[in-house]
């Protein structure tokens, strides 16, 4: 059962929210409903998932509409329609006394301005949602103080939020959501604010963090390479819609439109696509059992210059080239052995292109085996080049997509912050 689900969420800002849902019924956009009801849509007709302990990630430009939906989840913004689910009870249909008690035990947020009271030591300001629960005091400092040795500041509880850097200051946020325990993290922007430097480390934190807590998060960021490293999956959202969402592989091999395409052109790709997107499905020979003048008849109708010889189990013991088994045919040599090289690098297929970029250089080819050890693709130097080129064309389909057509222009200029 997913963790959150949310089905067909819009939120519409304005006196007349109604008319705005009419005219979404209309299929009318964005800038047509605000032109002809003065409605401002923040949100329109979204739907997702997100699995427990995955990190979902929300990614736009200013004012797509990231930071309302994420408002809409805990309801700092009261959804104008739709369902959003928190392990399967309606967040929308609760109660005010229900929802305090959601907000209090089952999420927290982390925003992008830290939210830091100025006047309380940094201890007090990690306990301060431990308090709202009623925790004693005991307890909810031992709380507090292994939230912040979780974030990498023991020792400075007892300063303030004013000796702290900026980046310090939002390990301080993020202890804060930590220290109450809530299985869901929601994090506006976290670090948006902070020095590419500084970024990077807390970005490698609250993965390691996930690895040790299983925290299911919602992240929202208008960063495409913060996006692509902090998810499992990422939606794209463009004027209140989400255009796509998929794994980081996904998204930049196979780009639903051209407004997510141009996104990801400038994205290294040998740091997001693995082998398993490269590899190609294996001609293989059986050790013991093929011979040269069963390779030679196999090879004639394929357009390799090799093949993989596997044992029983599947596992390769070797290859043999299309030139060798020639020559020994033609010399009259019908067994294999003699012709076996292993001049190939063994991988695996989850394994990251730029992590195997000296292997394919080096090797006639790459072997990818499952943990197992079983052969499950080939991959050659020319297939890993091709894979770095952005696509030139739009992948054909529309799967979660939320019905954004292949014909959407590329994105324009950023607007205003306001409404996202």
């Amino acid at each position: 059962m997913p963790r959150i689900e949310a089905r067909h969420i819009t939120k519409v800002f304005g006196d007349a929210p109604e008319r705005a849902l009419d005219l979404v019924k209309q299929g009318k956009s964005k800038d047509e409903i605000l032109k002809e009801s003065g409605q401002v849509v923040g949100v329109l007709d979204v739907s997702f998932t997100v699995e427990p302990g995955e990190i979902f990630v929300v990614m736009g430009l200013s004012g797509s509409g990231k930071s309302t939906l994420i408002r809409c989840i805990n309801r700092l913004h009261e959804p104008t329609s739709g369902e959003l689910l928190i392990d399967d009870e309606d967040v929308i249909a609760a109660s005010v006394t229900r929802l305090r008690e959601l907000r209090r035990n089952t999420f927290s947020m982390v925003f992008q301005h830290f939210g830091l009271f100025p006047h309380r030591t940094v201890l007090e300001n990690v306990e301060y949602g431990l308090k709202m629960q009623g925790i004693s005091t005991g307890e909810r400092r031992r709380l507090a103080g292994e939230a912040l040795e979780l974030v990498g500041l023991s020792g400075w509880g007892d300063r303030r939020p004013g000796d702290l850097s900026g980046g310090m200051q939002q390990r301080v946020g993020l202890a804060r959501a930590l220290a109450t325990d809530a299985d869901i993290l929601l994090m506006d922007e976290a670090f948006s604010a902070l020095d590419p430097l500084i970024r990077r480390d807390l970005q490698d934190q609250l993965l390691q963090i996930q690895r040790d807590l299983g925290k299911t998060i919602v992240f929202i960021t208008h960063d495409l390479n913060e996006a692509l490293k902090l998810g499992d999956h990422t939606a794209i959202m463009r004027d209140g819609k989400v255009v796509q969402i998929g794994t980081a592989e996904e998204i930049v091999s196979e780009p639903k439109n051209n407004y997510v395409l141009e996104f990801t052109r400038d994205v290294d790709r040998g740091r997001v696509l693995s082998v398993s997107s490269i590899m190609n499905h294996p001609d293989t020979l059986q050790a013991e059992r093929d011979t040269v003048r069963t390779a030679v008849a196999r090879m004639a109708a394929t357009d390799n210059d090799f093949m993989m010889l596997v044992d029983r189990d599947r596992k390769p013991v070797g290859m043999v080239l299309e030139a060798d088994v020639v020559r020994a045919a033609r010399a009259g040599q019908d067994s294999l052995q003699s012709l076996v090289s292993t001049d190939y690098g063994v991988v695996s297929p989850d394994d990251i292109l730029l992590d195997v970029y000296e292997a394919a250089a080096s090797e006639h080819c790459l072997v990818a085996v499952d943990e197992r050890g079983r052969l499950v693709g080939v991959a050659q130097q020319v297939d890993l080049l091709a894979s770095l080129a952005p696509p030139a064309h739009l992948a054909t389909g529309s799967s979660g997509t939320n019905g954004a057509s292949a014909l959407d222009a590329a994105p324009a200029k950023a607007p205003a912050e306001s409404g996202s």
